[in-house]
């Protein structure tokens, strides 16, 4: 994780959080892909897996041509799944990861999604050195990784037997402080509702809360309807990073449509920050939101069974800097995933 995320309110809940945002790299966006590379050496090692174990490899990020992950992830020689689904990448990673699974295509497969604040202002507003204003309907683009494991019953009970005690080794010998991966942790995905892509006209790059909150409400409306549910079924309903205007939005718009989450709701980019201390517009954004938000803090929750059931809905916006210098809309997409504690 990034120094400022460290800083945050689950600052205590990461891995790892670097001395400085460059990981020992020479530009920026080769520290994202070290930041892949180190999130996947940490999953590994916490359920003492190798490359080898694992048949298949869903990841993305959201630089042109997913750069990141193929420069982050070559020296595994994973077979890989290269997706863009924005800032709601983690979302689709794990949704066609669980798909493969649950199919019997592989006992094992993992997702992984990054982003970083200086590669993504970079590719699509300032470089930092323009030192530009930012308005506060903007969102802090998270600076981290994360990465998950999947695995049938057999191969979970298989994996238990074989966990690592608490520190992981990286490649470069340093030793890491890791959390401890034990039998509390089974936590499965037992639903999957795949986003469609919507476009409510929105050309603000700065306001991707906005832009993306149409896209959280059409896939959790659809999934509702479609598992027959209310939304107090679950504990909470999970959003990637629509920060706090598109939050707002987001249950405006499902209240128009008799369908009411203010009470359960939270998103992964107003708990990363403290938006007023810390100076973060309205919320964090980015791949890792979502990806980090989940695995620091609702997955132990999940685990501990202070949480029983969750709807985790990441949320991306469709840009590029091309689509954006041509003054195209920025559609929305987000990807709803049930997760579920097993119980003993």
């Amino acid at each position: 994780m990034g120094t400022k995320e460290g800083e945050g309110p689950l600052g205590e809940a990461f891995d790892m959080v670097g001395e400085d945002d460059m990981f020992h790299s020479e530009n920026w966006e080769a520290a994202e892909s070290a930041l892949q590379k180190k999130a996947m050496e940490i999953m590994m090692g916490k359920v003492n897996v190798a490359p080898g174990d694992i048949r298949y490899l869903f990841g993305g990020d959201l630089l042109g041509q997913s750069v990141a992950t193929s420069f982050g992830l070559e020296s595994f020689e994973i077979p890989l799944v290269g997706l863009y689904g924005a800032c709601s990448t983690c979302g689709l990673a794990l949704s066609l990861a669980a798909m493969t699974v649950a199919a019997g295509y592989s006992d094992l497969a993992a997702a992984v999604t990054s982003s970083h604040f200086a590669s993504a202002e970079k590719q699509f507003r300032f470089p930092l050195e323009y030192a530009n204003q930012r308005p506060l309907s903007t969102t802090w683009t998270v600076t981290g990784s994360g990465a998950f494991l999947l695995a049938g019953k057999e191969k979970t009970e298989e994996l238990e037997g074989r966990v690592f005690p608490g520190k992981v080794v990286a490649e470069d010998d340093r030793e890491m402080e890791s959390r401890k991966w034990t039998k509390q942790y089974r936590v499965k995905i037992t639903g999957v509702t795949t986003g469609r892509i919507i476009d409510y006209g929105v050309r603000d790059a700065m306001n991707m809360g906005a832009a993306m909150a149409p896209a959280a409400k059409d896939v959790i409306e659809a999934h509702l309807q479609d598992f027959g549910r209310e939304p107090v079924y679950y504990d909470k309903i999970v959003t990637g990073d629509l920060g706090e205007i598109g939050r707002d939005i987001l249950i405006d718009l499902l209240h128009g449509k008799g369908i009411d989450i203010s009470e359960n709701h939270t998103d992964c980019g107003l708990e990363i920050f403290d938006n007023k201390k810390q100076g973060t517009g309205s919320g964090g954004s980015g791949c890792a939101c979502s990806a980090v938000t989940l695995s620091a803090r609702f997955l132990p929750l999940l685990a501990s069974g202070k949480l029983r059931r969750i709807l985790f809905v990441p949320t991306g916006a469709l840009l590029s800097k091309i689509s954006f210098n041509e003054g195209q809309n920025v559609p929305g997409i987000a990807h709803a995933v049930v997760l579920e504690r097993e119980e003993d």
